[in-house]
């Protein structure tokens, strides 16, 4: 007869494999036109940054982020090891930021890339540019961790910043030692807040919705092209003689 503890601590164990949770992460940058004061190599100063979705402090999961900047910078691999993980620079050029962002140890031991294209200029480039309106550019993504440690749940599971299912028997929420340290990189009250892009998952799937219906009507409108081809095909093939 099976010993009734363990099979409920292997219970356990199998719904912590099953478990996941999920941090849903905006990345891009805010860039304003200098004006009167802008010259041929300082024309904009720009913002780049990883953030919560909603503007949360992301400093629970990522330990460290890491900018790769242009090599004409000065110092071109920017560190930042508290949040709000960000930097600030001026300049003239657009290029490719490599964001590497660096887990704590019970979160994840490697590291992921992402990449965002400095933007400083509209789309609409026929427009003047303006000083009170900068030009933003952001990405939204969802990083998920699968099996998920005791002490990164008992750590995580009431952020704002995680997702994380409801499920029974979860450890209990970790002791907040330090009210300052809670709100420690919150981007509530950022600067440029304002300007952030409000991301939703209802925004989302409705994106994602129209995504799909846009590609099922081409896929449909292939098939109809496809065959009249195929009817043009019959009609041209030489009647055979019986």
């Amino acid at each position: 007869m099976g010993n009734s503890s363990e099979d409920s601590e292997k219970k356990s164990f199998d719904k912590m494999k099953e478990l996941e949770v999920a941090v849903p992460i905006v990345y891009g940058n805010v860039a304003f036109w200098l004006g009167k004061k802008a010259s041929e190599f300082q024309s904009h100063k720009w913002t780049i940054y990883v953030r919560g979705a909603t503007n949360e402090d992301l400093g629970v999961v990522v330990k460290r982020v890491i900018f790769q900047l242009h090599s004409s910078f000065n110092n071109p691999t920017r560190v930042v090891d508290n949040p709000p993980f960000e930097l600030s620079e001026s300049g003239w050029g657009e290029f490719e930021i490599v964001i590497t962002l660096h887990f704590h140890s019970d979160v994840c031991n490697k590291p992921l890339h992402l990449y965002h294209h400095l933007k400083l200029y509209p789309d609409d480039e026929s427009g003047p540019l303006s000083t009170k309106k900068p030009v933003v550019v952001e990405s939204y993504d969802e990083i998920v961790f699968s099996e998920p440690s005791e002490a990164l749940l008992a750590r995580v599971q009431n952020h704002p910043a995680v997702n994380v299912p409801r499920q029974l028997h979860l450890p209990p929420p970790a002791p907040l030692e330090d009210v300052d340290l809670k709100k420690r990189g919150d981007t509530k009250d950022h600067p440029l807040s304002q300007w952030f892009t409000n991301f939703s998952e209802a925004d989302e799937l409705l994106k994602l919705t129209a995504a799909r219906q846009q590609v099922q009507g081409h896929i449909a409108r292939l098939r109809r092209q496809l065959s009249l081809v195929d009817g043009q095909q019959q009609q041209l093939k030489p009647a055979t003689d019986p």
